[in-house]
This record gives C-alpha cells, structure tokens and sequence, in this order.
C-alpha cells in the first residue's frame, strides 16, 4: 500500500494511465488471494459471479450499500474517466484541483472496477491529484490516513451520494472538511516533532540514564494522564525509590516539575519552553 501510495504521489506529473491501475493492483496482491479468496489480480471484473455489490452484515442479515455499474460498461467509462483526469484544465472548464481530487475519489470508488482493492486504488488516485494540486510529490498530509480515521461518515456520505440524484455537493463538502483536518492532523505533529527536537537540543549538554531518557520521550510524545512516581516506576520497571530518584535528577535539571494540579498524590511534568 505504501509503495502503491508513493508511485501515485512521485510520478504526478505523468499521465494516469490503465496500466497503472493493473500495475498497482497486482502489487497489492501478488498471490493473487484476498484473504482466503482467489480474485483477478492486476484484470478487470468481469462480474462472472454475479453484479460488483457492497454488503454488510452476516448470512441472512445482508444489506447491499451499492451495486457498480456492470463490467461490460467499464472499458468505456475506465476511457472516459482517465481521459477526464489527465485532461488539465482550461478556461471553459476551470476546475480547482483540489476539487478535482474530491471528483475523482467519487468518481473512480463508484466505477469499482475490481474484483478487491478499490478503496486502496481511490486512495492512491486522490493522493495523486492532490500532489498535483500541491505541485509536489513530497507528501506532508495524508488524505488517505485522515478518510481511514473517519471510515464510518465516509462509507455513510458515500453511500447517500451514490443512492442520491447525482448532485455532489455534500459529498465536495465532506472531502473539503476531511483534507481540512488531515491538514490539522500534520500540523499537530510537525509542531510535536518540532517541540521535541527543540527540547533535546536545549538539554543536550545533561548526562541522562536509559530510564530517563525512556521517559522523556514518552512525555513528549502521546503520554497518556499524569506522570506519578508510581507510573514511572511500573513503566521502566523499577522501583518507587528509584523512580523517585530519576524523577527529582530530572526536576534539578531543569527538565521536569511538579505538577501545578497534582491533586492527591503528586504528578509532574516537562518543561518546555
């Protein structure tokens, strides 16, 4: 999937062309299963056990979301599509590529042109454009990992769409506010990674032990409630006096402090600056 992702984004100045698609498909099943079903890896459907449908729900309970259109018609609609997305834009038809992204995501998870795979493919085409909206091929947002995160308003917004009458509005908004917070998303993080390369190189100069250093990282990452001793202790697998010891070095230092609001037993936390 990654490797997939990374040739859609890298080569976005190319044409899209059928071959890619097969190409990227074979490479997400290379034994050409999904799970403990043979499928047609890198070929088209050709709907010979039945119409392409989406389900959910057990044996006897199912609810069908969406039935694609037939594979006899996907040659030509396949034409069409591709020769829509490699076709830049011009004054009579002035479309902003980030909307172009949202079109095509629509357009292409609606052909579901095969047997498995499609959400992985869309993803990697929407990726595409969206490099070509940012005329850059270095990725430092990830539209696919933000739809992933949301998967139940996608397959909801998707389904209401595909069932409405052709009007896209809703679904153009939804993707806007989705790339909105996957934008939000890798600017939380490069502040994050930010803080802690600028933290590391404050303190560099302080000898630190392998507890510590454990720690610290910890804390300047995804640390979850408050640092007591006790949770030190369990966490480097030591014990409370030696937490305690690793804990007050830390607070001479400069690096840590007691918790404003400890309440009952005494928490701490870094100091950034």
């Amino acid at each position: 999937m990654v490797e997939m992702i990374l040739s859609a984004t890298y080569h976005y100045q190319q044409p899209l062309l059928l071959d890619d698609l097969l190409g990227w498909h074979r490479a997400l099943f290379p034994d050409g299963y999904s799970g403990p079903y043979r499928i047609q890896a890198g070929s088209i459907r050709d709907d010979s056990h039945g119409p392409m449908q989406v389900v959910s729900g057990g044996y006897g309970r199912e609810q069908v979301h969406f039935v694609a259109p037939s594979a006899e018609k996907l040659p030509d609609e396949l034409d069409k599509f591709l020769l829509w997305f490699n076709t830049s834009s011009n004054e009579q038809d002035d479309i902003d590529l980030v909307i172009k992204a949202g079109i095509s995501h629509l357009w292409f998870v609606t052909l579901h042109p095969f047997d498995d795979g499609n959400g992985r493919l869309t993803r990697a085409i929407t990726e595409r454009m969206l490099a070509k909206s940012d005329n850059s091929a270095q990725r430092f947002y990830s539209m696919s990992a933000q739809i992933l995160k949301q998967r139940n308003d996608y397959y909801r917004i998707l389904e209401r769409i595909q069932k409405g009458d052709k009007d896209i509005t809703d679904w153009l908004v939804w993707f806007l506010q989705t790339l909105e917070q996957a934008l939000i998303a890798a600017q939380e993080t490069t502040d994050k990674i930010i803080s802690k390369a600028g933290f590391w190189q404050t303190h560099r100069q302080h000898a630190l032990n392998d507890r510590q250093v454990k720690m610290l990282n910890a804390l300047l990452t995804d640390f979850y409630g408050k640092l007591t001793t006790k949770k030190w202790a369990t966490i480097t697998k030591c014990s409370i006096d030696t937490a305690l010891r690793d804990i007050n070095d830390l607070i001479q230092k400069g690096m840590m402090q007691k918790s404003e609001a400890s309440g009952r037993s005494t928490s701490y936390e870094l100091v950034l600056s």
